[in-house]
């Protein structure tokens, strides 16, 4: 099996790592909160190997390097609008799961110019839509982490992380509605977003596809074959 090489961009204030593999249409890739450009190696090297295919390490994540505070997506956005018109790229389609999925509608919002098809797994635009156990599991994790960093542990990213997920993303129902970019939603039958709000989000986007896959979790959804054959018929030329 090919391997893939990480190789770097460097934008403003950060050092973007990242995967490339392929050729054909440009297909930028982006990850969940905590992952990273691995969470989409078996896209790269098989289920959409007919593309030129980017995965990006988000900024705070993976092998990406800079300074930061705090993580907001609205910057993360940014990042990935940089990254392809420093390498000069248009016509891009994404695929973005979970907080990448939130990038995805930022990108579709920000820079329709660039971004012809943005596939969102599992997005939401507001930290209350995630359900009541996932908050749970959040706020806990959240609080056992910053009692460790208490103790000395070098926890300060991923505490950033567990904060964003906690944080709504800029994105308003105004924004929604004023898309341009085609925009497809897909979820899992038992995702950690309500499907209410994920309904709702896809009835303000303008001719947004939405798509629903049966027995998975929002974990599970990416690497389902299912999931993987509807962006694949999506994402055709």
């Amino acid at each position: 099996m090919a391997k893939l090489k990480t190789e770097w961009e460097q934008l403003d204030d950060i050092k973007v790592a990242f995967w490339q593999h392929g050729s054909g249409n440009d297909l930028v890739l982006l990850h969940g909160n905590s992952g990273s450009k691995i969470t989409f190696r078996q896209y790269q090297l098989e289920h959409f190997a007919d593309h030129h295919t980017f995965a990006l390490d988000s900024r705070g994540h993976g092998q990406s390097k800079s300074k930061d505070a705090q993580l907001t997506y609205e910057q993360q956005s940014i990042d990935v609008i940089n990254f392809c018109k420093a390498r000069g790229m248009t016509d891009v389609s994404v695929i973005g799961y979970s907080d990448g999925g939130i990038l995805g509608l930022w990108l579709a919002v920000k820079a329709p110019e660039l971004f012809t098809k943005i596939v969102a797994i599992s997005p939401n635009t507001v930290a209350s839509a995630s359900t009541e156990g996932s908050m749970q599991f959040i706020e806990k994790t959240l609080k056992t982490m910053k009692f460790f960093r208490k103790l000395g542990l070098p926890l300060k990213k991923p505490i950033m992380r567990f904060n964003l997920m906690l944080t709504d993303s800029g994105i308003s129902d105004e924004d929604l509605k004023e898309v341009k970019t085609s925009v497809m939603i897909v979820y899992a039958e038992k995702d950690m977003i309500t499907e209410e709000h994920i309904q709702h989000i896809a009835g303000l986007i303008p001719g947004c596809r939405l798509e629903k896959v049966l027995e998975c979790t929002h974990m599970s959804v990416p690497y389902q074959d299912e999931t993987i054959r509807i962006m694949q018929e999506y994402l055709k030329p």
